[in-house]
């Protein structure tokens, strides 16, 4: 199962209630956090989910309101991990080694995690035979990154028909991994007793106007996690700094035949999410505005 939980919805400065950016998805032994605003690792604290936990870090572009929590996190894990051989993976755009190496600079006592740094640009960037991550170019002021996680196929037994015809055990693994297998003398197929259970999709969509990436990311998804920063009554606020309206991340959903769509990194200027869902809504029904420590599970 893949849970997402929302550590920070605003956008470029936090609110009493909002959080700067930052979205964590579990998988299995995997902490995946999805950008690192100001104050995340306290979010983490509070949401009961320990820094030292996390695998990879994905950031997508390098505003503040993206990464000012990371040398934080750095130097959490790094006292966390004391005498214990971890490596925290940190992926990222074109510029994210300079970018690193400026903010480790800027501060003393850097008894940090060991981390191993990755600029990338598009497509598959990590793969194992459990899931895989991919990246889309996004379109915004500084250069931009959107991010898919894809669940591996999987094959589910029937246990009815494998009960049938006598398969059990050890046997069920070889099924499931795709090999036949012989009971009584006669050749059992995968596809006699199994079906492939298609793995789960899903997207970040960061700061952007609408383009290709943000349509490639959506296709298909399970769960479209979108920016949505203003209502379509401002969008020439929302065009100027090249940002997605709500209603522009809702089309982007519908048009692209995703099932869910979350919105997130929300101006301060909307006290109440009542109206963001209203609009998101219009145009896509099944939308759900992002709340600060909010779960979804895929």
């Amino acid at each position: 199962m893949i849970e997402i939980t929302f550590l920070g919805t605003s956008c470029m400065q936090p609110t009493k209630d909002r959080n700067q950016s930052g979205i964590l998805l579990q998988y299995d032994q995997e902490l995946i956090l999805m950008d690192c605003g100001e104050g995340i690792q306290r979010q983490m604290r509070i949401a009961g989910i320990k820094p030292a936990k996390v695998t990879r870090v994905l950031i997508s572009h390098w505003h503040g309101d993206h990464v000012f929590g990371l040398s934080g996190i750095l130097s959490t894990m790094g006292i966390d991990m004391q005498n214990q051989e971890k490596t925290l993976y940190i992926y990222g755009p074109k510029g994210t080694k300079k970018y690193l190496k400026h903010l480790v600079q800027s501060f003393a006592g850097k008894n940090l995690v060991n981390f191993e740094v990755k600029e990338i640009r598009k497509g598959v960037f990590y793969q194992n035979e459990k899931f895989l991550l991919k990246a889309q170019p996004l379109k915004h002021s500084q250069i931009c990154l959107g991010f898919s996680f894809h669940e591996a196929s999987k094959r589910k037994i029937m246990e009815a028909k494998a009960e049938k015809l006598g398969v059990s055990g050890p046997l069920l693994g070889e099924l499931q991994r795709g090999k036949a297998v012989v009971v009584n003398g006669k050749k059992i197929l995968p596809d006699d007793v199994s079906y492939i259970l298609p793995g789960k999709k899903v997207s970040y969509i960061a700061d952007t106007v609408p383009c290709d990436g943000a349509n490639m990311l959506a296709k298909d998804a399970d769960v479209v996690i979108s920016e949505g920063t203003h209502l379509d009554d401002i969008k020439e606020k929302a065009g100027k700094y090249l940002h997605l309206t709500v209603k522009d991340a809702a089309l982007i959903a519908s048009e692209n035949n995703a099932k869910k769509l979350v919105i997130t990194h929300l101006s301060q200027r909307y006290k109440e999410p009542s109206e963001v869902l209203a609009e998101a809504k219009m145009y896509f029904a099944n939308s759900v505005v992002a709340e600060d420590f909010m779960k979804v599970k895929v």
